[in-house]
């Protein structure tokens, strides 16, 4: 499970070198040997239809709303695909930080900042470092958030107080995509699901959001030893 957890933030590169935020690492290799990730691409591009002028206003809004979004502090709960449950703390400022420290007994960090994502697992040992541009996260903690060109809005769900956005790098749709769940009255942030390139989904739930920060560098730091380091 904790092998699992660090695949699926590889992957694309999210968010938990475990199963929070990564999809892109384990994309590529999946595809050589024809496995899973071809279903998972093919997934991915089907439904990326263009939008319609009112999916283009509703998209504008949430770059409006992600780009005024500076600082937050927030409880999560993470499930991962085959149900397992876990909770813990999280600190955002964008652009480009973010820490994700997970509650006892797991004693696994993650943290964002300064153009990598790092991942520090101490019951095995092991500190993986992976850039940010290459995550999911990466674009929803970029210095400007742009849903297209470079990101391709693949599907939009209108439900009764919630928007589901789901979204892949464009070209990159092997890599993975990420949903960006909003409630609305306000616009709000409230929930991520990545899928990975070998369909895996992981959901991240926020709540107890409050507005935070400036925070000090040092909370988007992690000083450790021997990194490894994946993706490029």
């Amino acid at each position: 499970m904790r092998r699992r957890l660090f695949t699926v933030l590889t992957v694309g590169g999210c968010l938990t070198c475990g199963e929070l935020f990564l999809t892109g690492g384990n994309a590529a290799r999946a595809d050589q040997t024809g496995g899973p990730s071809m279903a998972a691409a093919s997934q991915n591009t089907s439904a990326a239809a263009p939008l319609s002028a009112s999916d283009q206003a509703l998209v504008a809004q949430i770059e409006t709303y992600l780009n005024g979004l500076t600082s937050l502090t927030a409880n999560f709960l993470q499930v991962a695909a085959d149900g397992s449950t876990r909770t813990g703390k999280a600190w955002l400022q964008r652009p480009g930080k973010m820490r994700f420290e997970y509650d006892p007994p797991d004693p696994q960090l993650l943290v964002a900042g300064f153009g990598l994502l790092v991942y520090h697992d101490p019951e095995l040992g092991q500190t993986t470092n992976i850039p940010l541009s290459a995550t999911p996260l990466g674009i929803l903690l970029a210095q400007h958030v742009v849903l297209s060109g470079s990101v391709t809005v693949t599907d939009i769900q209108r439900n009764p107080g919630e928007i589901d956005l789901s979204l892949i790098r464009t070209g990159k749709a092997a890599a993975g995509s990420l949903t960006l769940v909003f409630g609305t009255d306000p616009l709000e942030l409230r929930q991520w699901k990545v899928l990975d390139a070998q369909a895996h989904e992981t959901q991240v739930s926020l709540y107890d959001i409050a507005p935070g920060g400036p925070f000090p560098d040092s909370l988007f730091t992690y000083q450790g030893e021997s990194p490894i380091q994946s993706g490029g």
